[in-house]
């Protein structure tokens, strides 16, 4: 496989990775006091990370689904 290849694959799941730490970002934020305002920009941050991952997604030519073979 190639290395874009892999890319088309790995992006999906480095998406929905972050996305997850963002809601738990958000979710700690409501307890976490006087540090709520870092989480939230935290979770905002991993947002803008995806969003860059889904245009590099894009470039390559989107998902490519990993087939075991």
């Amino acid at each position: 496989m190639e290395e874009t290849e892999k890319l088309r694959v790995l992006l999906p799941h480095w998406i929905e990775h972050n996305s997850e730490h963002a809601d738990e970002f958000r979710g700690w934020a409501q307890k976490a006091g006087p540090a709520r305002s870092a989480l939230l920009d935290a979770a905002s941050l991993l947002e803008q990370a995806n969003d860059r991952l889904q245009q590099a997604l894009g470039q390559l030519g989107g998902p490519l689904e990993h087939h075991h073979g």
